[in-house]
């Protein structure tokens, strides 16, 4: 289970070898084993024993923002001190090979991106079944300018390609609200903040998957903050923001099937300045089925994991590719 600690006033502490977890009005023992992660909101509280109890059982901690960005982590030390492969993780980077290695990240997510489309068109009328292909046949046309692209490092078709990527980006957006319900409709793609339910949602969501994803790359001995493709601005996980690319559709697909269920009511939002947020009940919510999501067994490249797990595999398999690319 992944647990969560959202509410005021929660707090996990050690008692005889378990995490004892409790709100105002309940308290739960949970074995270590079952556990597998913590995360702890602004008002909610962990032990030094409990974050030591969790290191031991290589349990990740983290500190989350309203929404759902990890802010700190606590991991083992043992993580952070394979340096052969963070050495060649930088020189990989900075070297001609790194080229196809961007554009195969882009590729993929526009290939995830046209599938969910295709998935939609299922029952839509004509005319949104003719918007949703003549957004597709777009998206197709910018994986063909990516195709083309050429460079010796990234920093020569970088501009180029989050030209493309974005304007692609727009495209999928503008298609993906034609079909939800109306009150989850959205005029463009907001973040900080959104300002709507939808991106609201959305937002969150990406959020968990940040975390899941610096997660997987810690544990597998890779500095998640030296990427190439998205800006390696100070203190931004830079290579984070490089492999979500491949997995924001699982976020994408899970917050539609939550408009469309209609699941979020209006108690699952607040507004906040100009912005909406999601409130307690809609972060349980969409905590809930990310995870229940991430959790199903999916078989990929042959192999029958849970999808998170296969975040897990790909930050492995990454870092055994740094290491033979010397």
């Amino acid at each position: 289970m992944h647990l969560v600690l959202n509410s005021f006033g929660a707090s996990v502490r050690k008692e005889n070898g378990l995490f004892a977890v409790s709100t105002a009005s309940v308290k739960q023992m949970l074995h270590p084993r079952d556990v597998r992660s913590i995360s702890v909101t602004k008002g909610a509280r962990i032990s030094s024993d409990a974050v030591l109890l969790a290191i031991e059982n290589e349990i990740d901690v983290l500190f989350v923002d309203g929404l759902g960005m990890p802010k700190g982590r606590v991991w083992s030390v043992k993580y952070g001190s394979i340096s052969d492969i963070r050495r060649q993780q930088l020189e990989f980077f900075y070297s001609n090979g790194a080229v196809e290695w961007v554009k195969e990240v882009v590729l993929e997510k526009m290939n995830h991106q046209i599938a969910l489309l295709l998935s939609l068109k299922t029952g839509q009328a004509d005319k949104i079944k003719r918007l949703l292909g003549n957004a597709i046949n777009s998206i197709e046309d910018y994986k063909n300018k990516i195709r083309k692209a050429n460079g010796e490092v990234v920093s020569d078709i970088a501009p180029s390609l989050r030209g493309w990527e974005g304007a692609a980006s727009r495209r999928y957006f503008q298609s993906i609200t034609l079909c939800l319900p109306e009150a989850y409709q959205f005029p463009k793609r907001s973040q900080h903040p959104a300002v709507d339910k939808f991106n609201s949602m959305l937002n969150y969501g990406y959020g968990m998957l940040y975390g899941k994803i610096e997660g997987a790359l810690i544990k597998a001995g890779i500095d998640p903050y030296i990427g190439i493709f998205h800006r390696d601005d100070y203190n931004r996980p830079a290579l984070v923001f490089d492999i979500i690319e491949k997995y924001r559709v699982w976020v994408d697909y899970v917050m539609i099937q939550l408009a469309r269920q209609d699941a979020m009511s209006e108690e699952c939002f607040r507004q906040e300045g100009n912005g909406l947020l999601l409130d307690g009940l809609g972060k349980r919510i969409v905590i809930q089925s990310v995870n229940d999501y991430l959790a199903e067994i999916i078989k990929m490249k042959g192999i029958e994991r849970s999808r998170g797990e296969h975040i897990n595999r790909y930050a492995r398999q990454l870092a055994t590719f740094f290491l033979k690319n010397k």
